[in-house]
């Protein structure tokens, strides 16, 4: 009895050690796409981890603005002012957002040159209170706007190759060599 006991034990924690490591190896990545939502740049960073065979689970905020803007009245009834319009929508939305920003390993947040991206600032900072890394994707003409953001990002990059490139390092454990691109 003793014996198939010890047995059971030595099979448990040889299952447990190699099956740990097994999964290690198997992460799946669950990213979240914050910011810009006139630009296709959540489908280039699909389809590069795609090509890549990352594995990744890509979540983002719901990018079709007329449903984000209007979910709340939709759903909960009409307003004739317009901030509590707004604000139902936007606390419906923060339910989502908030769910997947605390459940992501990574955030990756693109400011564009169109429009101000409050909630992009919003998920960036809630993802740094929670001490997820943050990977921010913009022009270099948004430096100075963004210095904070950067400063708090663990990589700032100005295109989604570099953010693709970055994922992949992060998640093989080892640098692609026609990725390397040394500063001048």
């Amino acid at each position: 009895m003793y014996a198939s006991i010890k047995l059971k034990i030595v099979y448990a924690s040889i299952f447990y050690f190699f099956g740990r490591e097994f999964i290690m190896d198997k992460k799946i990545w669950k990213l979240y796409l914050s910011g810009e939502i006139h630009t296709n740049w959540r489908d280039e960073i699909r389809i590069l981890c795609k090509n890549k065979t990352l594995p990744v689970i890509i979540n983002s905020p719901n990018t079709i603005h007329e449903d984000s803007d209007d979910c709340g009245v939709n759903i909960l009834g009409k307003e004739d002012d317009k901030f509590w319009h707004d604000h139902k929508g936007a606390s419906i939305n923060a339910i989502r957002n908030s769910t997947l920003i605390k459940n992501a390993d990574i955030l990756i947040v693109k400011f564009g040159e169109q429009y101000r991206q409050w909630n992009a600032a919003f998920d960036a900072g809630m993802a740094k209170a929670l001490d997820k890394p943050i990977i921010t994707l913009h022009d270099n003409n948004l430096n100075h706007a963004l210095k904070e953001i950067n400063q708090a990002a663990s990589a700032s990059c100005r295109s989604v190759e570099q953010v693709v490139n970055i994922l992949s390092y992060l998640i093989n454990g080892s640098l692609e060599k026609k990725a390397l691109n040394v500063a001048e």
